[in-house]
């Protein structure tokens, strides 16, 4: 629990009183490898923040291949936002990539955290900001780089992720094959 108030009191203050309230209102999850927290065509429920594990956002194009749209790890809130906050079905899925254990919220609770503790808004809108600036930041330069760029930048970003997360999952996320990826990955060697 310590790991959620010291991530959330980076964007914000919050007193003791409001600190027990949060910690009062959350439950703890664990999710084995391949689970999902919310699933595309479902309502996403709960907020969690990842406390240990890799976890990853992908969804299905139009062929039926799976795509990898990013990776979550520990230390970060994960929820479809738009899912969750308009109770409408979530377009993708988010999938423990390893064995993970979150701290969750539910909707009522998450309200009941706006509605109750002067600020809260203020905090999760700085959490949100960062998180969407960090996935504009980690996709953006993927578009217009080459395949090996697209790699090298993958291995600073992700630099804890690289080495618990599948090759296939990697390759999806970049945008290319598995054995595209393994002579890039041996080249670099």
């Amino acid at each position: 629990m310590k790991e959620l108030i010291n991530y959330v009191l980076q964007f914000g203050n919050l007193n003791q009183q409001q600190i027990d309230l949060i910690t009062s209102k959350a439950t703890e999850l664990q999710l084995q490898k391949d689970a999902y927290f919310s699933e595309a065509g479902k309502i996403a429920r709960q907020v969690g923040f990842l406390v240990e594990g890799v976890s990853r956002v992908c969804y299905y194009n139009n062929k039926g291949e799976e795509i990898t749209k990013y990776f979550i790890e520990e230390n970060n809130l994960v929820v479809d936002l738009e899912s969750f906050d308009n109770e409408i079905c979530a377009s993708a899925y988010v999938q423990a990539v390893t064995d993970c254990k979150f701290i969750c919220f539910n909707k009522k609770d998450w309200q009941e955290l706006l509605n109750t503790i002067v600020g809260w808004d203020t905090i999760v809108n700085k959490i949100i900001s960062k998180a969407l600036m960090q996935k504009v930041e980690r996709r953006s330069p993927l578009v217009t780089e080459d395949a090996t760029e697209r790699y090298q930048k993958f291995l600073r970003i992700y630099a804890n992720v690289v080495n618990r997360v599948p090759l296939a999952y990697i390759a999806s996320y970049l945008g290319i094959t598995q054995s595209s990826l393994s002579r890039i990955r041996k080249n670099l060697k």
